[in-house]
């Protein structure tokens, strides 16, 4: 009975905003949303701490974050 589950993570696209801390990088990311009544489509920005351990990217490069465990308080997504 010991099966392994499987959990499908989720992938985002967005670019580096931040890079001032030590091993991590801030991305902002944009998804589309309409509303229920008018069928306005919006956008709604979303900013992620992501764990980067080489400190490679800096402010602008474009990136993609997978959702993993929680390594600290705020960060629960590693750049890919």
């Amino acid at each position: 009975m010991n099966q392994e589950k499987k959990i499908n993570k989720r992938i985002l696209k967005g670019v580096v905003v931040s890079d001032k801390m030590n091993k991590t990088v801030v991305v902002l990311t944009e998804r589309f949303k309409e509303h229920p009544r008018y069928r306005k489509r919006y956008r709604i920005f979303k900013k992620y701490k992501a764990h980067d351990p080489e400190g490679k990217y800096k402010v602008g490069d474009k990136i993609m974050i997978k959702e993993s465990k929680p390594i600290s308080k705020d960060k629960k997504w590693i750049v890919i």
